[in-house]
């Protein structure tokens, strides 16, 4: 194999390319370790820096995995993740049950906290109003998937169980419409991309430099008054969105309009 020197893109990304290909092809499955560096190396002719950089590069975007001491092995297939908040309510405002068999979900704390920025102005607070906050870590059998945290008023959360330290036998929103006296009516999702920080590697188990997906989640009552807002964290490389919706028909034609008629 050998790459092209006067090609437009860098030598490193050119054999990311051939490697990607090549796992696409079924050359290396998923679980199978690749060739060491320096055979990748001798592969393409190159030097060794530059089969790094390219290895970095898929481990990036979440193909490649390495494991200390043993080498570098093709990651298993994206996790269709379906986590857009609407899947919280589930059908019928019951329980997800799907979500509930492919996830774990562990709280991990909940007291008070000051509200970062996103949160105090979805609230419509000052930044570092003191909040009541759940914050919990989601797992598959092998990984953390998602780390996250719930908001709500002190002044809706004092002395309900919202404040006590112990999982539910149902859906969060269930619990805070009973405590808090207020019925979900409506939500908004907003998604974004960015470097997470050095918790958020941590916790999730990914390099520093690994993208990640962030949802801010904001749930109103009737009256479009914030009851509870919610974060979302996912790792952007191995995380995939998915939303069905139906798309409606062409609206009828109006009637034609007969104009002035003389009789």
């Amino acid at each position: 194999m050998q790459i092209n020197p006067g090609a437009a893109e860098f030598p490193h990304r050119q054999i990311a390319n051939h490697i990607k290909a090549r796992i696409r092809q079924g050359d290396w499955a998923a679980g199978e370790r690749l060739p060491s560096i320096p055979a990748i190396a001798e592969m393409f002719g190159v030097a060794k820096q530059t089969v790094q950089r390219a290895v970095d590069q898929l481990r990036v975007e979440g193909v490649l995995i390495t494991k200390p001491g043993s080498g570098t092995y093709v990651r298993g297939t994206r996790r269709r993740l379906n986590r857009l908040s609407r899947g919280r309510y589930g059908g019928f405002r019951g329980y997800h049950a799907d979500l509930a068999a492919r996830y774990r979900q562990q709280l991990t704390e909940v007291g008070r906290a000051p509200a970062p920025p996103e949160v105090a102005d979805a609230f419509g607070v000052t930044d570092g109003t003191e909040l009541v906050v759940r914050r919990h870590l989601v797992r598959t059998e092998d990984s953390p998937v998602e780390i996250g945290a719930s908001w709500f008023r002190v002044a809706d959360a004092q002395g309900t169980s919202l404040e006590l330290t112990e999982a539910f036998g149902r859906p969060l929103y269930q619990e805070a419409e009973e405590e808090i006296g207020r019925r979900y009516a409506t939500a908004t999702d907003t998604i974004t991309a960015r470097q997470p920080s050095r918790e958020e590697a941590e916790l999730l188990q990914i390099r520093p430099d690994t993208p990640v997906l962030h949802l801010l989640h904001v749930a109103y009552d009737q009256a479009h008054k914030p009851i509870e807002v919610a974060q979302a964290t996912w790792p952007g490389p191995v995380t995939t969105l998915t939303e069905e919706y139906k798309i409606p028909g062409p609206a009828a034609e109006p009637a034609p309009d007969p104009g002035l008629v003389l009789g």
